[in-house]
């Protein structure tokens, strides 16, 4: 069954006037990543919220006054490796504002099995994000990717990938969503490769493309495709889809309607993402194997110490033994002073109780199931070329 949506089909993200007046929240419920760039910066640091928190914000967003068209979830990570917090916060934005589009942007990972979910919801759309159809050349763009619980090998997982991506489009076209892709430029990589991701995605059903130019960070300047070049690639690409109009971007801080920061509520005022300190420059993890975070606090017995070198790149700096279970608020206290150099520890989860305890020792709790490297990468400001 195929669903029309309750709004008008003039989609407010695509139109080249309404893109720049119609107000887009984007709300950060997605605490997992399941791919990582090598290039560009990482947005897996920003603040998540649960899903009643998310739709807080929004509906103090607009007793504010805020004229907002569209709300979206787009990240910080990947939103439908954790599809219960995504399909949650969208029911109850569906709920409160019956007539509000609503849009999600995913790397096609997972997006096949929702499809039928999110045309319940009465999406506006979907945004495929896809750089690249030849496994090759995604293999250039990737530094890792991780389907499940675990990071595979690179080969295998960009093939998974782009077989999901291709999957993802199928399926919500065929549940009757309107689908975008994203198409990412980045020179000397994929530049010349966009015109065979127009034409795979138009095939596949697609139907708008944005084509846009990547962000490099410093070190990464290189990749910068320069206005010619993106021209080059938009006439080709065009040849096969209907594309957007090249704009600065999307998001919150972007479309002339300036969002309220999370800390002018009290539900907002749980510390973000930690920072390290000249006093705390350290990250400590509960690994068992060195390669994903996947102990829960209580049963770790050692955990990795990583922390800045002399050229300032993170890197292992050893192990430490965590303290023997039982004690009480007595044990992480000790384990607070054992790390009282480190601004965080990464955790696949943990009590309320350690978390309190250790948060007023001035150590961060943060719970993830994410890849040690790619994390710390991102704890300490990622981008860097080949990390």
């Amino acid at each position: 069954m195929t669903h029309t949506a309750p709004h008008t089909p003039t989609h407010p993200c695509f139109g080249p006037e309404t893109r720049r007046t119609v107000g887009r929240m984007h709300l950060p419920v997605a605490p997992r990543a399941t791919t990582r760039l090598r290039y560009g910066a990482t947005d897996m640091t920003g603040k998540v919220l649960s899903p009643r928190e998310a739709v807080s914000w929004l509906d103090r967003t607009m007793r504010d006054g805020t004229d907002i068209g569209v709300v979206g979830i787009t990240g910080p990570g990947e939103p439908l490796v954790t599809p219960e917090l995504t399909l949650d916060t969208l029911r109850l934005v569906r709920e409160s504002y019956p007539g509000m589009p609503l849009c999600l942007t995913t790397n096609g990972l997972h997006a096949a099995a929702h499809a039928k979910s999110l045309a319940d919801l009465w999406l506006s759309h979907v945004t495929v994000e896809v750089h690249a159809v030849d496994p090759k050349v995604a293999e250039d763009i990737y530094a890792w990717v991780r389907p499940g619980t675990r990071t595979i090998p690179l080969a295998e997982g960009v093939r998974t990938l782009l077989n999901a991506q291709a999957e993802a489009i199928v399926a919500l076209k065929d549940a009757g969503l309107t689908v975008k892709v994203n198409t990412t430029v980045f020179k000397g990589v994929n530049a010349a490769h966009v015109e065979e991701v127009a034409k795979a995605v138009s095939l596949l059903g697609a139907d708008i493309m944005a084509v846009c130019p990547c962000s490099p960070e410093e070190g990464d300047e290189e990749t910068a495709p320069g206005d010619e070049l993106m021209r080059t690639a938009m006439d080709l690409a065009g040849r096969h889809m209907r594309l957007m109009t090249p704009w600065e971007g999307c998001g919150r801080d972007l479309v002339g309607t300036t969002i309220p920061e999370l800390s002018r509520d009290p539900v907002f005022e749980a510390p973000g993402t930690p920072r390290p300190t000249p006093e705390r420059p350290n990250v400590a993890v509960a690994s068992s194997d060195g390669m994903d975070v996947d102990q829960h606090l209580g049963h770790a017995s050692r955990l990795l110490i990583y922390g800045p070198r002399e050229d300032g790149l993170p890197c292992l700096l050893g192990t430490r033994f965590a303290p023997e279970p039982g004690g009480g608020d007595a044990r992480w206290k000790l384990l607070a002073e054992r790390l009282s150099d480190c601004f965080v520890l990464l955790v696949s989860s943990a009590g309320e109780r350690p978390r309190q305890v250790l948060s007023e020792s001035g150590l961060g709790v943060l719970a993830t199931d994410c890849n040690v490297e790619g994390m710390v990468d991102a704890l300490y400001g990622g981008g860097k070329k080949k990390k």
